[in-house]
């Protein structure tokens, strides 16, 4: 009984970080985490989350923070002013010439909440 013991406490360790794992590879979770762990400058969005936030342009200066992200309803883009650290968009939105990766082209634009 004391062999299964420690055996048991092995395959349970296994399986949560399988678990963990495949939540890093499934989700945005993994990548989030490293990105706000590496660049205290970085904020995730309060109307996302850590699980569906995805930046998909990243400044390529000293800091590799996210300049525009997008969850499943909104895009993001990080402007780190005193006002607010990023504005957002619905996805959803009407903008004439609208781009996702060029502030210039969204309209009505929404204040990000600070954390």
């Amino acid at each position: 009984m004391t062999t299964r013991t420690p055996r048991n406490a092995f395959f349970g360790m296994a399986a949560l970080l399988a678990v963990l794992l495949i939540a890093c590879m499934a989700t945005n979770v993994g990548s989030n985490a490293w990105m706000l762990l590496l660049d205290r400058s970085n904020v995730l969005p309060a109307e996302s989350s850590i699980f569906s936030f995805e930046p998909y342009v990243i400044n390529q200066g000293s800091s590799n923070y996210w300049l525009y992200g997008k969850d499943d309803r909104n895009y993001y883009h990080f402007v780190y002013l005193d006002e607010a650290a990023y504005v957002y968009l619905p996805i959803d939105n009407a903008c004439p010439g609208f781009k996702r990766d060029d502030i210039r082209t969204w309209c009505k634009v929404r204040i990000g909440q600070r954390r």
